[in-house]
């Protein structure tokens, strides 16, 4: 299966981010995307928050309540192995889009509710390396859609 976009998410600022099928992306990240705490999100080295389809599957299927968006990702992929991901790799989505990985993230409280156990450091890269959300620059802008390919390259 070739990777592609599940989902576009963007919000007025916090979690849930609402499913669009089309969007900008520029060097701050999706147009129409806001963010409420400027000190842990957005900016330059975290203009778009990426997540895994799969991953949000197999956290489901161990009873978790979350849906592509609700843990504040603007972009949901499939078809990439996640567990690979590291800095410093570029992703490619649709045809002019080019974005590069900067750190994984780190869970906060404000998407605790979408966790059974309420325990949002499942997803924490230090605790369960491969399950994290990816932040990344913006290297190259332009308009994407859900269904879109994406393509890797990089280190």
């Amino acid at each position: 299966m070739s990777a592609r976009i599940v989902q576009l998410s963007i919000s007025k600022g916090g979690v849930p981010k609402l499913p669009i099928d089309e969007v900008h992306v520029g060097t701050l990240g999706l147009a129409g995307d806001a963010h409420r705490d400027l000190k842990h999100h957005g900016g330059i080295e975290r203009a778009v928050c990426l997540y895994s389809a799969e991953v949000i599957a197999a956290l489901q299927a161990e009873g978790h309540l979350m849906a592509p968006g609700s843990l504040g990702e603007n972009v949901t992929i499939a078809g990439l192995d996640w567990a690979t991901l590291q800095p410093g790799q570029r992703l490619t989505l649709g045809a002019t889009v080019v974005l590069e990985l900067t750190r994984d993230t780190t869970p906060c409280r404000t998407i605790m509710n979408q966790f059974a156990d309420q325990k949002f450091s499942r997803i924490a890269h230090r605790h369960h390396p491969g399950w994290s959300r990816w932040y990344a620059r913006v290297i190259t802008e332009g308009t994407v859609r859900a269904g879109d390919p994406v393509a890797i390259s990089g280190p």
